[in-house]
């Protein structure tokens, strides 16, 4: 019986936009994502549950959303008797790793640097644990400063000082470890999720590069209070507008540079898969998107634009699913836990709330969903920053939103 092993990227603010294959008119640097695309499925029309990091995770790892299984905002947990799919997969006997961004314990951006219940801890290395495995405080605080490229060379900033290489080594460590076990692993690579910390040639490539917004003159005059104020609350960051012909257009050297290193992260962890597990089912996707300026808005929050909820979602799975193949489908990452259980032979719970996409990859023509569904809560626990309470529920159809 072939083996059944499965690697999940799951990279925190990376639009779908902000993925080569998806603009292919624009040079954004991610040729590893892109050959990934071409070796498998891309899905046009793939949504997050919630745009924001901890809501959103919650859903792709519970096949719950957010607002059943607890995680409102930023700095929650899901309630404990809610599984992860790493325990419905570790409680059948599957290896089951995690190495990253986790923000799923109800403690702070980084995390607490505990492991939680169905993950190999051998491999853990959340926030908590890359701040820790830094050699100083100073070193610490580099990690979380904004820094320019003449600030990366003057630092001495090489790739192996982030935590996107350090998930990656561990990653590949896993791989190496399990090729002979069916497994699951999920890579979580916090960056490009500021502070853009990226060595050279990654910081600096993009100082040039210009990013068209759209709808960047929106006023939010018909809009939500709670967008108008998320405006106020970042309008520092519309310094980085600048017109370029008859349209607005964002530079970001900083947030496309390390966009671009995290691709070179992922063709790391792909080099080690095609060598040692090469017919692993591969899904690339990210928690939400970044409005970039456009509506006026920057960040993610309480609103449904297509910036921040739509999302990569890319599968190769060879031998079953075609090469090369689009499929403009609806889906979700609610779906992607049935999806993991089926392909285990795993049964999936009644309680999940999503449907498996195994069809559809096998057949990128099929619509699994006629509909997938979003929701926006609160930014987060402790401090919102803006918005503070703003339930909103949002509908996505083939061409219409309902919000």
């Amino acid at each position: 019986m072939a083996k059944r092993q499965s690697v999940l990227f799951l990279i925190d603010t990376q639009g779908a936009n902000c993925v080569g294959c998806y603009r292919p008119d624009l040079a954004l640097g991610t040729p590893h994502i892109d050959r990934l695309a071409g070796q498998g499925v891309r899905f046009n029309a793939a949504y997050t549950c919630a745009p924001v990091c901890g809501p959103s995770r919650s859903a792709l790892l519970t096949g719950l959303y957010p607002h059943s299984n607890g995680v409102l905002g930023n700095d929650m947990a899901p309630h404990l008797d809610i599984p992860t799919l790493g325990q419905r997969l570790r409680d059948r006997g599957f290896a089951t790793g995690y190495v990253g961004k986790w923000h799923l314990d109800g403690s702070d951006y980084f995390g607490d640097g505990r492991c939680p219940p169905g993950w190999d801890p051998a491999y853990w290395m959340d926030g908590r644990n890359y701040l820790d495995s830094l050699p100083s405080d100073e070193a610490r605080r580099l990690s979380r400063q904004v820094l320019s490229a003449n600030d990366v060379a003057a630092h001495g900033i090489t790739a192996e000082f982030t935590h996107a290489w350090r998930i990656a080594e561990r990653a590949r460590e896993f791989i190496r470890a399990h090729r002979d076990r069916d497994f699951l692993l999920i890579v979580s690579i916090d960056e490009p999720h500021h502070p853009f910390i990226a060595p050279k040639p990654y910081a600096g490539a993009f100082e040039d590069f210009l990013f068209p917004v759209p709808n960047a003159d929106d006023d939010l005059s018909n809009k939500p209070r709670s967008q108008r104020e998320w405006a106020r609350h970042t309008a520092s960051h519309r310094s980085g507008l600048v017109r370029a012909g008859d349209r607005t257009a964002l530079r970001h050297p900083r947030h496309f540079g390390c966009n671009s290193f995290c691709d070179s992260q992922v063709g790391r962890v792909l080099e080690v898969i095609d060598a040692e597990t090469p017919g692993a089912l591969v899904i690339h996707t990210s928690d939400h998107g970044d409005m970039f300026g456009s509506h006026g808005l920057f960040g993610k929050g309480p609103c449904m634009y297509e910036e921040i909820t739509r999302i990569p979602f890319i599968v190769r799975w060879p031998g079953a699913a075609p090469v090369g193949a689009v499929s403009n489908g609806l889906v979700s990452h609610i779906d992607l836990v049935p999806t993991v259980l089926e392909y285990f032979g795993v049964p999936a719970p009644d309680i999940l709330q999503g449907r498996s996409l195994l069809a559809q990859l096998r057949d990128p023509d099929h619509r699994t969903n006629l509909e997938v569904f979003l929701e926006f809560n609160r930014f987060e626990i402790d401090h919102d920053g803006f918005g503070a309470f703003a339930p909103m529920r949002a509908v996505f159809e083939i061409g219409r939103a309902h919000v």
